[in-house]
């Protein structure tokens, strides 16, 4: 037994490594980047990652092909889906403001290499995000002048017919995002500013498309003459909210933000939920100005507001769309390059990534090195890759960080805060001037135990003792007391928030199981009906027996910032929904996908795991700390030992002599 337990050990402590947690200050509003963006900044930010080319593009898509005039509904329950991931970021942006959002939200809830693996594929995501956007805005802009741009590339420059690249070089989409990055670099109060011009435009055409179009609409083009209201059926508006969901996509750049946003507890829930308000109800009316104007079925995907103004004899009015739609990709590329170097700066913070992305200029208080780089690869792509094929891989990467986001928001809820070596919670967001109440006990012990009971400080000796007799709360991730008569035998034994922790491991095992069969069950795995029914219920059962367990829980009650509502309920769903949406997405999506991740391994442990800082603390000796330990005759004495984790205390404390000792120790010789 022993050769296998020490065989085993090398395999447990890597297995220690890859799920170590980061390790928060006690203030976490301190910063190297400069916390100047209001609420009204952060919301705009909102809108402008959310509405853009989507807007004047996949209305018409969807509502031509997939959903008819339905896709209003499919609108309304995509935005139902995002806003259940978008409380999990609120959350997260306002209890832990520090940039990564959600890399950083894994790593303080999950573990290092999930982490890593989360920030990896939200690189690529925003590489891909911001190079395709590019491209739109390049093609857009040349298709006003009749194709000249490709032209003149195609016929003085170079052209090639290489599978996965462009036809062409496109030099325009390539130098927009130079010239973007360029001005990023000059700090955060410059993208700002850009980004109010270009979203105020942009909500000014909307405005206008709204305002004309509802004059311009003609309810018969929702008839029955015109195939009714819902052509496709509600398998079309399902396929259309899958479809829609993407278009909400962006609202994680408040989260982004967080760190340099100047009261992120109230700024980034209230950015959250009118930005996503903002959008889905900009989204929901131009689908139904666009389906009264003109007769769904007729509408050109490419550029349907444009082609019905035209269409309706206001050819003029398309100049406008032109404009607000040119504008709209601005404020997505703005929010793409103001993402993407600080979650690269947060990884090199953490030292998973390299050191050089983590330099901060000291002028304008963002890091330039990752700005600078990544806004150069990406203007490669762009320049040289035919993005349409990968456009796809936006999702899987989106939709992963969706996922572990919100199975992060239940393991913190459940999960007893750490404490520092100061004794302040390390996950408590620290934004007032009130300094955070230290923990009074330092470790529970039962009243006719005639062992030391230890506490923080002298003065609080009198109410210590008086704790000692009275009944404790119960503690964060154990059982609620009204359960604990039936479960306690069987749960009862566990560390606090270990069973919430298995539970959500259960709740996405099962949410995959449950969406595989679904999706796969009667096409492609050819299931007999007793098989498929049978395997929808034991998967259901485990899916809900899941989040049952976890609300017996005693969670945190938290009235500083904003909490997901109806935990585990809210963010239970959105993983479900998630990981739906990730079962529909197509085989070559997920080799690459496989691919991707490999090569996010090679680099996490050729460089990440041996330069991480959660490592390097773990090798540093322990701090020193002194406690006031009480006796069983009353009598207090100082001791002095090491500051470790709770299941680590040495209980052999080495007691010295202190004046407050002393002094305790005559008090209780004269009573």
């Amino acid at each position: 037994m022993a050769t296998c337990q020490r065989g085993c050990a090398p395999a447990v402590r890597l297995c220690q490594k890859l799920n170590r947690l980061k390790t928060l200050e006690d203030d976490m509003m301190a910063t190297s980047l400069k916390r100047c963006l209001s609420t009204l900044d952060l919301t705009l930010m909102g809108v402008g990652g959310m509405v853009g080319s989507g807007l004047y593009v996949l209305t018409g898509t969807v509502a031509k092909d997939t959903a008819g005039p339905a896709v209003i509904i499919s609108f309304v329950f995509a935005g139902i889906a995002s806003l259940l991931a978008a409380f999990c970021y609120a959350e997260f942006g306002a209890r832990i403001p520090k940039t990564g959002s959600a890399y950083m939200f894994t790593y303080v809830s999950v573990g290092e290499v999930w982490a890593f693996l989360i920030g990896w594929n939200v690189i690529l995501e925003n590489m891909i995000g911001g190079a395709a956007v590019a491209r739109a805005w390049s093609g857009y802009l040349d298709s006003i002048f009749n194709h000249a741009i490709q032209n003149f590339t195609e016929t003085h420059i170079m052209q090639w017919n290489v599978p996965f690249l462009a036809h062409y070089p496109d030099l325009l989409a390539a130098g927009i995002l130079v010239v973007a990055s360029f001005f990023i670099s000059f700090g955060v109060q410059v993208s700002s500013y850009l980004n109010h011009i270009f979203s105020t435009v942009s909500m000014g055409v909307i405005v206008f498309i709204l305002v004309f179009g509802f004059v311009l609409a003609e309810p018969a083009n929702w008839s029955q003459g015109q195939g009714g209201f819902a052509p496709y059926g509600m398998s079309g508006i399902l396929a259309g909210s899958a479809t829609c969901f993407y278009a909400f996509v962006g609202f994680d750049v408040i989260a982004s933000s967080s760190e340099e946003a100047k009261n992120p507890q109230k700024a980034v829930p209230i950015a959250t939920a009118i930005s996503l308000g903002l959008a889905a109800t900009a989204y929901i009316l131009v689908s139904t100005v666009l389906t009264l104007m003109v007769p769904w079925h007729t509408l050109d995907p490419n550029s349907a507001l444009a082609d019905a103004f035209f269409r309706r004899g206001y050819s003029w009015a398309g100049i406008v769309v032109a404009v607000g739609s040119i504008c709209a990709m601005n404020t997505v590329l703005l929010c793409n390059l103001f993402s993407l170097p600080r979650i690269v700066y947060a990884m090199a913070e953490d030292g998973l990534f390299f050191s050089i992305f983590a330099r901060v200029n000291p002028i304008t208080k963002v890091p330039v090195n990752a700005i600078l780089v990544f806004g150069i690869l990406m203007a490669t792509m762009a320049l040289i890759f035919d993005l349409e094929a990968l456009v796809q891989f936006l999702s899987i990467g989106t939709l992963l960080a969706y996922t572990f986001v919100a199975a992060s928001v239940i393991v913190l809820r459940f999960q007893p805060e750490k404490t520092s070596s100061k004794g302040t919670p390390s996950t408590s967001p620290i934004p007032n001037n009130e300094p955070s109440p230290a923990p009074l006990e330092s470790q529970t012990i039962s009243e006719d135990s005639e062992e030391p009971k230890q506490y923080e400080s002298f003065s609080d000796k009198l109410q210590l003792v008086e704790r000692q007799k009275q009944k404790e709360r119960r503690g964060v991730g154990q059982l609620k007391a009204c359960w604990e008569p039936y479960l306690d035998r069987l749960l009862g034994d566990c560390e606090p928030g270990e069973v919430v922790a298995f539970c959500v491991l259960t709740l996405i095992v099962s949410s995959v199981s449950l969406c595989v069969v679904l999706e796969f069950g009667r096409k492609q795995l050819q299931l007999p009906l007793w098989s498929f029914t049978m395997l929808l219920v034991i998967f259901s059962l485990a899916y809900i027996l899941s989040l049952a367990i976890i609300w017996v829980h005693e969670p945190q009650r938290n009235n500083k910032t904003f909490q997901v509502p109806l935990v585990p309920l809210t963010p239970g769903a959105s993983i479900l929904f998630n990981v739906f949406l990730m079962m529909k997405l197509s085989l070559l999506t997920w080799i690459r996908f496989t691919v991707w991740i490999a090569i996010g391994l090679f680099v996490y442990f050729g460089y990440g795991i041996w330069h991480s800082k959660e490592g390097i603390r773990e090798l540093q000796p322990k701090d020193m700390a002194a406690r006031y330990v009480v006796l069983p005759s009353g009598s207090l004495v100082e001791t002095v030992q090491s500051v470790q984790p709770d299941s680590q205390l040495d209980t052999s404390a080495h007691h010295i002599d202190s004046p407050a000792a002393s002094a305790a120790e005559e008090c209780n010789r004269k009573r």
